[in-house]
């Protein structure tokens, strides 16, 4: 809308000789406005301001399916510090989402209810966006959303009503791992997990053919699933670590949650991003083994050891998958933490410009609070630092 530079003055003809010639005036300042033609209404990067902080408006407009996740809502602070207006649909209690509002300025971090099987919930939450970022995964079936409900049906829904609405640029997030026929270890068939991974890949594709789709190794961080899940007391048996062929066999690619969650955003500006797809890796490759180890002399234990999985710790893990609430252990987690990491022939986020974070330099932060004798007052040089885990060459 064009703003009017002047004021405009409106004169009428009168009979009376004391009456005043003029009617009124109207003035519209164009301080403030956008000076967007007609054709331009619906294109948002017309409508960019500033110099690129939280302060500013990128003219990116993202919908985050999963928001309120580990890696949601790196995301979501990401978008907001380059200035987008990010909008958070949310399944339970909007409490749990309040903190995501800091990530931005102020009015640029918004919520709405939506269901996942609802799709008039869905079509609201996307119909003003030019980007859906789909972060949305379960790590264990419940009785309303199984792998295939969330990661094959549900992304299939979101890709295509992506699509309906004009979206831009869709981003969908996989696994490193996911493949249809997974290696069998202790569940019948592999991880269902991973196959419905895979196949939720498959339907992105088929709805959105020009998505982009992260597939990321373990991600490691502030309240991640890797570090701290081997550090739990329920994974330990007796004080050792059960693992199949005691993790001698295992290739892990562990990456920073900080370097997925650039990588993401700096997909945004890359237009060979379109249509493609990336391996989400860390720097280095370790055998679990070597990283277990390493996990626990972080902690200060003493005479750890690793043993194989025996048959009372398999029924450990049974009765742990029943947990009402968030189980710890499953019979198709343990299977897929022992699936080696293999990269396929697809760039990754270092063709993207990230800068690769190393799972030594942050370790030792991430498992101080279950450290052995945490109260202890220790002094300067008082213990070694641990030494690192030996890395693969290729």
């Amino acid at each position: 809308m064009a703003a009017l530079k002047k004021a405009n003055v409106v004169y009428v003809r009168l009979f009376g000789p004391q009456l005043p010639r003029v009617l009124g005036a109207y003035y519209i300042n164009s301080h403030g406005l956008h000076d967007v033609v007609k054709d331009q209404r619906d294109n948002l990067t017309a409508y960019k301001r500033g110099k690129g902080g939280r302060g500013s408006f990128s003219g990116v407009v993202a919908t985050v399916f999963g928001a309120s996740g580990f890696l949601g809502r790196y995301v979501v602070n990401r978008l907001g510090k380059i200035g987008s207006q990010v909008i958070c649909p949310y399944r339970g209690d909007p409490y749990f989402m309040k903190d995501l509002k800091l990530g931005g300025d102020l009015g640029q971090v918004l919520f709405l209810p939506f269901n996942l099987t609802d799709e008039d919930s869905i079509r609201k939450c996307m119909k003003y966006s030019n980007v859906v970022i789909n972060l949305i995964g379960r790590d264990w079936e419940t009785k309303t959303f199984k792998y295939n409900d969330v990661h094959v049906e549900g992304a299939r829904r979101l890709a295509r009503i992506a699509r309906e609405c004009g979206v831009e640029r869709f981003i969908h997030m996989s696994h490193l791992n996911a493949q249809p026929e997974p290696p069998q270890i202790y569940v019948k068939g592999g991880s269902q997990f991973l196959k419905s991974k895979y196949f939720g890949e498959l339907a992105v594709r088929e709805e959105f053919p020009d998505a982009t789709i992260f597939r990321p190794a373990d991600i490691f961080g502030l309240e991640d699933r890797f570090i701290r899940y081997y550090a739990n007391a329920w994974r330990r048996a007796h004080g050792r670590m059960p693992l199949w062929k005691k993790g001698e066999q295992t290739i892990k690619r562990p990456v920073f949650c900080f370097n997925v969650a650039e990588g993401i955003i700096n997909s945004l500006n890359e237009s060979k991003a379109i249509g493609n797809s990336y391996d989400c890796v860390g720097p280095n490759g370790y055998l679990l083994s070597d990283l277990i180890d390493y996990f626990y002399r972080c902690l200060r234990w003493k005479n750890f050891r690793r043993t194989y999985i025996s048959p009372i710790f398999k029924l450990k893990v049974m009765y742990m998958s029943y947990a009402p609430s968030t189980p710890i252990l499953t019979l198709d987690k343990l299977d897929r933490e022992h699936v080696s990491d293999v990269l396929q022939d697809y760039e990754t986020l270092e063709d993207l410009g990230v800068k690769l974070t190393k799972i030594e330099d942050r370790a030792v932060y991430e498992l101080k609070p279950y450290r052995l004798y945490g109260y202890y007052e220790e002094r300067l040089g008082e213990f070694a630092d641990p030494e690192p885990p030996p890395v693969l060459s290729s």
